[in-house]
């Protein structure tokens, strides 16, 4: 479900001021599956932004786009102290 009051501008903005900052991605695989962990966010690009997963054994994606943040497949939140 699309948030009616983002944009992917507004998307950017918020990434980009989370840049180097530790930050928890919660990820929606679909069918009630969700992956949680803790990440730095590490590099932002055009059309997409990357994450350093602090667990080295992470398997999973770690490039996402902004369109996947605006769906509501991927949330970043920054982590607490």
């Amino acid at each position: 479900m699309i948030k009616v009051n983002l944009t992917i501008n507004t998307i950017k903005q918020r990434i980009a001021s989370l840049m180097g900052a530790n930050v928890i991605v919660k990820l929606n695989l679909g069918r009630n599956k969700f992956v949680t962990f803790p990440a730095t966010l590490n590099g932002i690009y055009p059309s997409l932004f990357t994450v350093s997963p602090d667990d080295k054994n992470f398997l999973g994606k770690t490039a996402y786009s902004y369109s996947e943040i605006l769906c509501g497949r991927v949330k970043i939140q920054k982590a607490e102290a």
